[in-house]
């Protein structure tokens, strides 16, 4: 285990970021991850530590370290947590002692140092939840939470507002859900909020700017269109703004979302179906511009995750 550095000696959050975990479009689960500098560079591949998993969740806590948690590589779901230290290294497996092991939950912080997990898949025969755990800011899981909103998997999540979150996305089944739940300051989930854009699952999020975020790419089944290229901004206020073209970007769904330098966001890797699984990253400004394709490195992945991390 590493220190937990006190809230009073570190500086602002989201300096850096960190990917890990995936799949690699064929037939393996990775363990790797890749951080994430304070210009938005990103690192080769570090040496898997944890055990290999597609669909994690992670979220930054405290204020300035983040996790990983749960994920599937086979039965039973993996119900590890891998903590990642203000200094960008990944612990070991760790037993989560509470909480519904599952794939495909969004994590974000709240309150400042705190963070969240809900929704995703738990495994035959319970199928799809709604449910939510919250993580104190020395990264330990609380037991479940009972839902308020529709139950889905795949389901991505950001902060915004300085000290809140968002859930974002996400199917069930057949039906896919355009919904948002937003998260107070103390976490508590608020029920559905009739969603705008594209319907679609597996679009990565991240803060930007201060107080704002925003979800990218993802995954239509709906429509024509399949994997997509759209983001959303998300205002200071939790209000989802209608789709924008993401520039040139790669469509493509379940890659991850992070912080970096403070300010803005990178969203990496994820799959495109018939070309299979990337590493290319897009930048994200201080006002939310997702910037054009910037060559990856390391493993090519999709159900993989991303956090902040750093002061």
């Amino acid at each position: 285990m590493f220190p937990i550095i006190p809230a009073g000696t570190a500086g602002a959050s989201g300096n850096k970021g960190i990917f890990g975990f995936g799949h690699d479009g064929i037939s393996a689960y990775v363990g790797v991850t890749n951080i994430v500098s304070n210009a938005g560079v990103v690192a080769d591949d570090v040496a898997a530590v944890g055990t290999a998993r597609g669909g994690p969740g992670a979220c930054e806590y405290g204020t300035d370290t983040g996790l990983f948690w749960g994920g599937y590589a086979g039965y039973p779901l993996v119900a590890t947590l891998n903590l990642v230290s203000n200094e960008g290294v990944v612990a070991s497996d760790a037993a989560a002692t509470t909480g519904l092991p599952r794939k495909g939950c969004g994590g974000c912080d709240y309150g400042g140092d705190k963070g969240i997990m809900g929704f995703g898949w738990a495994g035959v025969p319970i199928g799809n939840v709604g449910t939510t755990n919250l993580i104190s800011n020395a990264g330990v899981v609380a037991d479940d939470v009972t839902a308020v909103g529709n139950v889905r998997t795949n389901v991505t999540a950001s902060e915004f507002g300085g000290d809140k979150g968002i859930f974002f996305g996400g199917y069930n089944g057949g039906a896919w859900y355009p919904e948002t739940n937003l998260v107070s300051n103390v976490g508590v989930v608020a029920s559905d909020v009739a969603g705008v854009g594209t319907l679609r699952y597996g679009a990565p999020g991240s803060r930007y700017g201060t107080d704002t975020c925003i979800f990218a790419f993802g995954y239509e089944s709906v429509g024509p269109a399949g994997y997509l290229a759209v983001s959303n901004l998300v205002s200071n206020t939790g209000v989802v703004a209608a789709d924008q073209a993401a520039v040139t970007g790669t469509a493509r769904s379940e890659g991850g979302g992070c912080e970096y330098g403070g300010d803005k966001g990178i969203m990496g890797y994820g799959g495109t179906g018939a070309t299979g699984c990337v590493t290319i990253t897009n930048l994200v400004s201080t006002t939310g511009v997702v910037a054009t394709d910037v060559a990856g490195v390391g493993t090519a992945r999709n159900a993989a995750a991303g956090c902040a991390w750093g002061s």
